[in-house]
């Protein structure tokens, strides 16, 4: 008589997502970059293999971040692609560096930072006229702090300096393009955030009083 095997039931094997050669390659790239790099710029490195395979070989691995409980994935910055690591981990990141988590900036600054952002390229004139305050040593202070540029001179006498944001100020405020920039609606009031929704709109730009007036307010450099 022959014995019975008791049957053995196996667990279902869960597939996780694997990486294609291509992908491996563009995390190589990622790796060694401390700064964005556009797709371009990726698919000319790795032989012209262009710009839609490297969208998808991101996301696969993002997936493949997210399946295994990594502390990174890939984002898309300042018009190009960056491994960063997840906000969780910033505090040990800092510990790490020796250097403050965040990068503060003063409310000045901020609202300074938000009219150049959507009114850009725009003049210092301007920029006071909405404010209602002098605003040189708050530009003086985000141009050191590399968020602000000289986007050109205006066509008119003296020919004044035009500002703009750069690709800085996308990666610090996680942008991919302007066009990612809050909404008017988006934007709370009676915050620094309410001289964008005033600029995004254009309600009372013209009036000094209807924005932004930092009554009492003694104008410093952005911190």
């Amino acid at each position: 008589m022959s014995d019975v095997q008791p049957s053995v039931e196996q667990a279902p094997e869960t597939s996780q997502p694997s990486s294609t050669p291509l992908a491996l390659k563009v995390e190589a790239a990622l790796m060694t970059s401390d700064r964005p790099l556009p797709a371009a710029k990726l698919s000319e490195v790795l032989g012209n293999v262009g710009v839609k395979p490297i969208h998808e070989a991101a996301s696969q691995l993002n997936e493949l971040y997210e399946s295994t409980g990594r502390s990174f994935r890939i984002e898309q910055l300042a018009g190009g692609w960056q491994i960063l690591t997840l906000p969780d981990y910033k505090d040990v990141l800092a510990a790490m560096h020796k250097t403050r988590a965040e990068t503060r900036l003063s409310p000045a600054a901020l609202e300074t930072l938000a009219i150049i952002a959507y009114k850009q390229p725009i003049l210092r004139a301007a920029i006071e006229s909405i404010r209602g305050v002098a605003c040189g040593e708050v530009i003086r202070g985000l141009l050191d702090r590399q968020l602000v540029k000289i986007a050109g001179r205006a066509d008119e006498l003296g020919r004044p300096m035009l500002y703009g944001t750069t690709k800085r100020f996308l990666e610090v405020f996680g942008l991919a393009t302007l066009k990612d920039l809050p909404k008017a609606e988006q934007l709370k009031p009676k915050t620094a955030a309410s001289v964008a929704t005033a600029v995004a709109t254009d309600e009372g730009a013209t009036e000094p009083s209807a924005v932004a007036t930092d009554e009492g307010a003694t104008e410093t450099s952005a911190e």
